[in-house]
């Protein structure tokens, strides 16, 4: 994970510069594991390694990481999680809607996100990446890892030309994927 994400940075730090200035510089392992106290989770060591290199991006930046989604620091990642996972049995009644073991790290700023999960809801494929659309009732698995799918953001800035980039690009293509699920 670690070698990917130097990639991303490089690639993020010469093709998208204004973008990337607006990273939020990393978190150090006492933040962490402070955050990790505070809402009582163990961060998965992919999890970790991605904020340890940047704490997503300034909330005032609406420029798409991916997905046309914003990276969201791990602070606000945590309290959202703890807001939405509050709702379950009261304005989520479906199971699933929303789940306690998925953490929201990208967000489209319309109440949709791409989530870690913990658990592997689903798939039992622990630290996958799943859909939640706040008004849809589908949870599509979109990634198996974390690592898999920020390898296929390096794979686009990787072929893609530069004077064709577009910032809302989608990261598809990746084996078996996505996995489709929908909720009743």
């Amino acid at each position: 994970m670690e070698e990917i994400i130097q990639k991303l940075d490089k690639y993020l730090s010469t093709l998208r510069p204004e973008y990337y200035s607006e990273l939020n510089e990393p978190l150090n392992d006492t933040q962490l594991d402070k955050l990790e106290e505070y809402y009582k989770i163990e961060i998965p060591k992919d999890l970790r390694t991605l904020y340890l290199w940047k704490n997503g991006q300034n909330p005032n930046c609406y420029e798409a990481f991916v997905n046309n989604s914003c990276f969201i620091p791990l602070h606000q990642a945590l309290y959202d999680a703890s807001e939405l996972t509050s709702m379950i049995g009261f304005d989520f009644e479906i199971e699933n809607w929303w789940n306690e073991n998925w953490i929201p790290i990208f967000q489209n700023g319309g109440g949709d996100s791409i989530c870690y999960d913990l658990k592997g809801i689903f798939t039992e494929q622990k630290g996958q990446l799943i859909e939640f659309w706040h008004a849809d009732n589908d949870r599509n698995v979109i990634a198996p890892t974390l690592e898999t799918f920020f390898r296929k953001i390096v794979d686009f800035y990787e072929t893609t030309p530069k004077d064709a980039f577009d910032e809302y690009f989608q990261i598809e293509k990746i084996e078996n994927y996505p996995k489709k699920f929908i909720l009743d």
